[in-house]
């Protein structure tokens, strides 16, 4: 099903295979449709939601924003993810959880501030 013109629900699916969870926060979609529309490339979701028994087999913490439909871990086709990390932390100044890794950018949409 799609949710606006870049992204379909599956793609913010559990990745476990089994318990078909894919709820996907209206905010994360906006976020996401904005970092697809300035760099004019695909963005790949790596991770999205998780169930509580995946999460825990990733090392996702107990309170991941991931368990909860409000955050992805990203990639964006031609972009680097330091590219990516430094976007959204100029549109995000104030707000979400925003970290970048070797092989991903992370973004969620909890309602206070943090780095990595």
């Amino acid at each position: 099903m799609k949710l606006n013109r870049y992204f379909d629900r599956e793609e913010f699916e559990c990745k476990c295979g089994e318990c078909g969870f894919n709820t996907v926060d209206a905010e994360l979609l906006s976020v996401l449709t904005s970092v697809r529309t300035y760099f004019n490339q695909p963005v790949h979701i790596n991770s999205a939601t998780r169930c509580f028994k995946h999460n825990a087999e990733v090392g996702g913490k107990p309170t991941s924003q991931h368990l909860i439909g409000r955050a992805a871990d990203i990639t964006v086709s031609n972009v680097s993810n330091e590219e990516v990390q430094a976007y959204l932390l100029r549109m995000n100044s104030d707000r979400y959880g925003i970290g970048c890794y070797d092989s991903f950018t992370h973004i969620d949409t909890r309602s206070s501030k943090a780095r990595w």
